[in-house]
């Protein structure tokens, strides 16, 4: 496959927004009032729904038809589906091994209330959430090269899960300290860790990338948003406002996306 470097420049400037979408979110914590979690349960349920639609009616379609034009179409269902499902259990270890302490520091936040808890817990947050970033810009680098218009989706729901994303890393470290450089810079730096994914993985993929690991990155991309909406995005919108704002925040992201690609 011949790659145009306008696309490759393209697939990184992508990258790149969406990693600086959590600079966004940053910003966003600023302005809340402590306690009051109604925007951010929106936040999280929005980027939910519009994960969850991206995955389902655009990515995995598009990774099927790749994949059964190589292998034919039972064939290239089943290796769809396969690596759908590859991109959850990937997310399983990612979330087993690299996200754990962010967990217990949480935990450590919830039960002690203190400012020192508050601030670990963000610190923690934000290098787990750069080592998972990683993957999400060599999906989007993927997905942009496969197809612009397909990358463009993949990026901006992922920049908008990051908005949310980037509230979870601010938030505690500007409560416990009152320093918003310290917040905001924190957030940007774990969101950098995005187009630094994208980066190393063309110089490591640029010599295999065809149609068939297009396809197959494609379909695990679709599973690791699914996983990470589900996981993560709508328990966490539940926890912190009402059933019903992160239900009903969850079903415009849909509406909201649905018209988007129409419009693409």
């Amino acid at each position: 496959m011949n790659m145009e470097a306008g696309n490759i420049f393209t697939a990184f400037l992508l990258t790149l927004a969406a990693g600086l979408a959590m600079g966004i979110g940053s910003l966003l914590s600023f302005t809340g009032k402590k306690g009051n979690n109604n925007f951010l349960a929106a936040s999280l349920g929005f980027a939910c729904g519009v994960m969850i639609y991206t995955s389902f009616v655009e990515i995995l379609p598009e990774a099927k038809e790749t994949l059964a034009e190589i292998f034919g179409e039972e064939k290239g269902i089943l290796f769809a589906v396969g690596s759908f499902f590859m991109g959850m259990i990937f997310m399983v270890f990612t979330e087993k091994f690299c996200l754990e302490n962010k967990e217990e520091e949480h935990d450590d936040c919830c039960h002690s209330c203190n400012k020192n808890s508050l601030y670990r817990m963000g610190v923690m947050t934000a290098l787990a959430i750069a080592v998972h970033n990683f993957p999400e810009g060599m999906a989007i680098f993927a997905s942009v090269l496969k197809n612009t218009a397909l990358g463009v989706s993949v990026a901006a729901a992922i920049g908008i899960h990051n908005i949310a994303v980037g509230i979870a890393v601010s938030a505690p470290i500007y409560y416990a300290t009152g320093n918003r450089k310290k917040a905001f810079g924190f957030a940007v730096l774990s969101g950098l860790s995005e187009p630094l994914g994208a980066v190393i993985g063309y110089i490591v993929l640029k010599n295999y990338l065809d149609e068939t690991i297009f396809g197959i990155l494609l379909a695990a991309v679709s599973g690791i948003m699914v996983y990470i909406a589900l996981d993560e995005l709508l328990p966490s919108a539940q926890k912190n406002g009402k059933h019903h704002t992160a239900t009903y925040s969850m079903i415009f992201g849909m509406a909201v996306m649905a018209v988007s690609l129409i419009l693409i």
